[in-house]
């Protein structure tokens, strides 16, 4: 197996793990309001924790495109 294969399994993981992790979190704080800018969002717990969350999943998409193409096609 080849490192990027390693290291895109472990990028997947960590992403979903964090993914769900992050959510868990995100439930504990109050929503925010609708029409709320990403700046103003991240002010609030709700909207860290709401960026968090995509942050892992995309991590989790890049780490999935990784294992499946290590050497890039």
């Amino acid at each position: 197996m080849s490192a990027m294969r390693n290291f895109g399994g472990i990028l997947l993981l960590l992403g979903i793990l964090g993914f769900f992790y992050a959510g868990s979190q995100l439930e504990k704080h109050e929503p925010l309001p609708a029409g709320v800018s990403v700046s103003e969002g991240l002010e609030k717990p709700a909207g860290r924790w709401e960026m968090a969350r995509y942050a892992c999943a995309g991590a989790a998409g890049l780490g999935l495109l990784l294992a499946l193409f290590p050497k890039g096609r």
